[in-house]
């Protein structure tokens, strides 16, 4: 039996682990040395990369490029596009976010944004519309207009949208100024028949005979307006008491063709001897030079075009009385 002991208490004393060596505060103390110290070195080698990053952070912002991109070929790919050269001017760039960096004041792109929304517009105003027609809607359909020239072109184009549609008209606008003399209506009122018949474009008539005999005969009549009113923008600016009308339409269906201010201007036109001015061409005029702001609610334009509105353009209350007066007199209903 003792000698079985004895073979036991070898084996144990084979098998069992070193102890560790005493310290002045016991075991306990030299254990919690040790971790202390593997902490620290763990510490110290999670620093280093982090350094490592900030200056790469700080390499990527001196060439106004993200972080991401220094760091993997992928993310470059994306929004490389986006990225421009650092010239010290504000850059719009789409999908693409300024963020300040808050410790040097510099400005960071955050390519995690999304892209801006597309701009709302009314409804006939379409993603394949004509660039020039759709730039015409965003500058000056609806923008309020008190200019003589200005309203008698704009007046003239109306006329032609029983012949040709906005897009063309807008082709070939520089062309109409030209042959029309800037629209001076003092110069298109002389205009000889010689002369009437020799506004072609690519060998034809620019407009029909009818349409360009009116444009020549409404040239008189304005000037006849300009001695009585003034100018042939107070004339119009009557019609909508010196302000334009605001509809507020949501659908471009609720849009009407005419409506019982332009059948009244319309009568008015006619009965001072102007042609081709039925109500739906008046109210197209209407509306391009801004009497009427019928861009839908939805449409960005509907609130700029009304902030665009004259604010000195108050005539004394005296000749109101005698404009209004002399409206009233000459409105003559006519089938």
């Amino acid at each position: 039996m003792s000698g079985a002991t004895k073979l036991q208490s070898a084996t144990k004393q084979v098998h069992e682990p070193p102890r560790a060596i005493l310290g002045p505060t016991g075991n306990r103390a030299r254990v919690l040395e040790e971790a202390r110290r593997k902490i620290e070195v763990l510490r110290k080698s999670q620093q280093k990369p982090n350094k490592a990053v900030e200056k790469m952070s700080q390499a990527a912002v001196k060439n106004n490029l993200s972080v991401d991109s220094t760091c993997s070929s992928d993310s470059s790919s994306s929004f490389s596009s986006g990225v421009s050269s650092s010239s010290g001017k504000n850059v719009k760039h789409y999908g693409i976010k300024i963020v300040k960096d808050v410790r040097n004041g510099r400005e960071i792109k955050d390519v995690s944004s999304k892209k801006e929304r597309p701009v709302k517009r009314c409804d006939w105003i379409t993603p394949n519309s004509d660039p020039l027609y759709m730039s015409f809607h965003d500058e000056e359909w609806g923008v309020p207009v008190y200019d003589d020239r200005k309203l008698f072109e704009l007046l003239v184009y109306s006329q032609a949208l029983a012949e040709l549609s906005w897009p063309a008209i807008l082709h070939m606008r520089d062309i109409f100024r030209k042959l029309f003399d800037n629209f001076d209506p003092s110069s298109i009122a002389q205009f000889t028949e010689k002369k009437l018949l020799s506004l072609r474009f690519n060998g034809n008539l620019l407009l029909s005979e009818p349409k360009l005999r009116a444009v020549v005969e409404n040239a008189k009549q304005m000037l006849k307006i300009q001695q009585e009113f003034g100018s042939f923008s107070n004339y119009c600016w009557r019609f909508v008491n010196q302000k334009p009308l605001r509809n507020g339409f949501r659908y471009a269906r609720q849009v009407p063709v005419k409506t019982p201010k332009a059948e009244l201007m319309s009568k008015d036109l006619m009965q001072r001897g102007f042609r081709c001015v039925g109500p739906t061409a008046v109210y197209s005029f209407m509306q391009v030079a801004g009497f009427v702001n019928d861009h839908l609610k939805a449409c960005f334009r509907y609130q700029e075009c009304n902030v665009d509105v004259k604010k000195d353009f108050k005539p004394k209350s005296e000749e109101t009385e005698i404009v209004t007066e002399a409206l009233g007199n000459t409105c003559v209903s006519h089938d």
